[in-house]
């Protein structure tokens, strides 16, 4: 069975699933941002899933970043699956503002996580993707 890395299941919530994915938030009350996890063992590239499930992955990435966008407002959204850290497939999808704290640079390495109090209330206003 495949599990999240627990590098992964320490830093963020569980904000839902789909068949392909497991749909997670990351615990740095600086930025909304979202993780997704392919559920498939030893996956460390997109380019290694099946096409089709590469496009379900897209499709849900897609849908996530849109999401994003429409609940916070962003002004822009960032998405990168580097995997130097943390080798499992995950996609991060961030909302960035120009006011925010790492701006206009990216948000690895800059500081320390903002642990947040409680869930943030953005993520109640969040559609979840049907399947992807």
């Amino acid at each position: 069975m495949t599990e999240l890395h627990p590098r992964l299941a320490a830093d963020t919530g569980v904000l839902g699933e789909t068949e392909l994915c497991w749909l997670r938030w990351m615990r740095d009350a600086r930025f909304p941002w979202l993780i997704v996890v392919p559920k498939r063992d030893g996956l460390r590239e997109w380019h290694h899933l099946p096409v089709a499930d590469q496009q379900r992955l897209l499709s849900t990435v897609n849908h996530l970043a849109g999401e994003l966008e429409r609940v916070t407002g962003a002004d822009k959204i960032n998405l990168g699956a580097l995997g130097n850290l943390v080798p499992q497939l995950h996609v991060h999808i961030i909302a960035r503002f120009r006011d925010d704290p790492c701006w206009p640079g990216p948000v690895w390495g800059q500081g320390e996580p903002v642990s947040p109090a409680g869930t943030p209330d953005w993520l109640a206003r969040l559609s979840l993707p049907e399947e992807g």
